[in-house]
């Protein structure tokens, strides 16, 4: 199963020319599930919607309930546009469920995390997409909205024999305080019991593993003048039986321009996992 996670930069920049590089980039990819943050929709168009059309996927979104300090960075262009996290898959979504991540108001931009079942023909997989907050000084935040994110996970995971995959921008390096209550050593896990692995672990060196957010080579991050960082993660439970939703291979996606246009401020992270036979189902 392959498996994409993406943040999408909204309505930012040249975002009409983006998001056919967007498209480009999935094409290529044939990714069987998508988890993707800061996807827009306005006057009855939806990203995620198109997206999902143009790579014959289904798809489920959850948009914020706080849009405001999104648009407002937009001026008169960002009226009425809204924001928010989806999923696309390439089997059908039989139940899914937004969470709003625990934010103090003075930070309050409406982050999300929206979970999905996915009803493949071998087994169901528990999947979830997160944004978390991004402000610089915001990890005891981000520690709050990561313990929420995993009782959400612990809530909803349960039923199958695949591992919860969980996916996002999670605003934070991998050795972070925040990211280490996923991995519970240490600190003891946010919920007990419940673990979830960075999928660059898997990998021969995942210290050697490339930022997502690169500011020496994608213009759009470098105009913000903060240094390079791995902030977009996949991680996932224990594997099932047979070494079911094993981590097979992980890199970066979406690292370069596309006919001169770069799809995000992000590079996406594809990470393959095993199937029930060892391969991609088919």
């Amino acid at each position: 199963m392959r498996v994409v996670t993406w943040n999408l930069w909204w309505r930012f920049g040249p975002w009409r020319a983006r998001r056919k590089a967007i498209l480009s980039v999935l094409r290529e990819l044939r990714p069987d599930v998508v988890g993707l943050q800061e996807v827009w929709a306005d006057d009855g168009e939806n990203l995620a919607e198109w997206l999902a059309a143009e790579l014959g996927l289904h798809w489920a979104w959850s948009a914020t309930d706080a849009p405001d300090s999104w648009r407002h960075r937009l001026g008169a262009e960002g009226a009425g546009v809204d924001y928010g996290n989806a999923v696309l898959s390439r089997w059908p979504i039989t139940a899914h469920k937004a969470l709003r991540l625990p934010t103090p108001p003075e930070l309050d931009d409406g982050r999300l995390a929206l979970y999905a079942r996915l009803t493949r023909p071998d087994c169901e997989v528990p999947f979830f997409t997160a944004h978390l907050t991004s402000t610089l000084d915001g990890s005891a935040v981000r520690r709050q909205q990561v313990a929420a994110l995993v009782e959400f996970v612990a809530a909803h995971r349960g039923g199958t024999d695949h591992p919860a995959v969980v996916t996002g921008d999670f605003n934070a390096v991998p050795d972070s305080d925040e990211l280490r209550l996923l991995g519970g050593s240490p600190p003891p896990p946010a919920v007990p019991g419940e673990v979830l692995f960075d999928a660059w672990e898997f990998m021969p060196d995942p210290y050697k593993a490339p930022p997502t957010w690169d500011a020496l080579a994608n213009p759009h991050a470098a105009a913000l003048r903060l240094p390079s960082a791995r902030v977009d993660h996949v991680f996932v439970g224990p594997q099932g039986p047979n070494g079911l939703g094993r981590v097979r291979a992980v890199r970066r996606a979406g690292d370069q321009a596309v006919e001169g246009v770069w799809a995000s401020d992000h590079a996406a992270v594809v990470v393959d996992l095993r199937g029930p036979e060892g391969g991609r189902p088919v």
